[in-house]
This record gives structure tokens, C-alpha cells and sequence, in this order.
């Protein structure tokens, strides 16, 4: 997915996020398949276990089954048709979680060729707020940051001052 196109800064925002959020050591599940970002949580001293692929929609096994520190979701929700459902069902205390932003001047995400790879909600800050707070979580730091683009054009220039991604860190209430 990424070997071409890795998403540097927001990997770099997101660790130091979680770092300030939830210090190593800490035994995480990580919604979603091993990807880049799991190796490097691990090179910092998260104990990790990801999701195996199951439709998380559906399948509430990972997040019921073990005990965790800490369950992380980055850019995984927004693909879920019912995220509410999943989020109450998390047995952990401690959530981290980011989505990429609804952009006014941008339709939302869709691949041609991989239908995991849809996104079926793009969020404003203040739904994905609400979908927290309403299945049980307090959200206790927020951030959210820009994602310029090195091409030409309007939508380039909009993307250097709006923010794209939005991350939290939550407690269960």
C-alpha cells in the first residue's frame, strides 16, 4: 500500500501523539492488519498485536477476548459502516485513535480496486467527538494537522493550511 507513497509526517505526529498519550511500555491491539506503522510502535517499545483481517463491523472477538493497555485505531474506523459498535465493545481503558478529515473540496476516499480500501465516513472533528462520547469514551487530548501535497492546483494549495487528519486519546468513562 504504502511502497511507493509512505506517509512520513503522519507517522511521525501520530508516534509522538501516542508517546505523550500512552508512554512505552504498553501491550497495545491495533485495529487493523500489520502495516508499517506497527514496526515502528514496536522499535519504540509498544508490545503489539494487530487484527487479523476480520470485518470489525461484525467480528468483535479482538477487542473482547484479551486484556490490552491500550487499543489503537489509526485510519481504520472511517472504513466501518457502524464504528459505534466496535467502540463499545472495547474492553481496554485507554484509546488512541485518528481519522482522516471530511474535506469540503475533496469527495471521499475510494479505491477501484480494493473494497477494504473505501472509506465509508470521512468525519468532522465534532461527529467523530460524538460517535466517541456516545459509546462510552472521554476524550481527554485531540489533535489535528495539515497534510500538504508537493503537486499544483487549488486542491494542493487547500490542503497546506486544512487539516486532514485528526487524532484522539480517550478513556473509558
Amino acid at each position: 500500500m504504502y511502497e511507493k507513497n509512505f506517509p512520513k509526517k503522519r507517522y511521525q505526529k501520530t508516534l509522538k501523539f501516542l508517546k505523550e498519550s500512552v508512554p512505552p511500555p504498553a501491550r497495545v491491539l491495533d485495529l487493523g492488519v500489520k502495516n508499517p506503522f506497527t514496526y515502528i510502535m514496536k522499535e519504540e517499545g509498544y508490545n503489539v498485536q494487530n487484527t487479523t483481517g476480520e470485518d470489525l463491523d461484525d467480528d468483535f472477538t479482538a477487542v473482547q477476548n484479551e486484556e490490552f493497555d491500550l487499543v489503537t485505531a489509526f485510519e481504520i474506523f472511517e472504513h466501518l459502516v457502524a464504528p459505534y459498535n466496535i467502540l463499545k465493545e472495547i474492553r481496554a481503558d485507554k484509546l488512541i485513535a485518528s481519522v482522516p478529515l471530511k474535506l469540503w473540496f475533496s469527495p471521499a476516499y475510494r479505491s477501484k480496486n480494493d473494497e477494504w480500501d473505501r472509506h465509508y465516513h470521512e468525519f468532522e472533528d465534532w461527529q467523530f467527538d460524538w460517535l466517541l462520547e456516545k459509546s462510552g469514551w472521554e476524550i481527554k487530548q485531540r489533535i489535528k494537522w495539515a497534510n500538504p501535497v508537493n503537486k499544483l492546483g487549488i486542491r494542493p494549495v487547500l490542503r497546506k493550511f486544512t487539516p486532514r487528519y485528526y487524532a484522539v486519546y480517550a478513556e473509558r468513562k
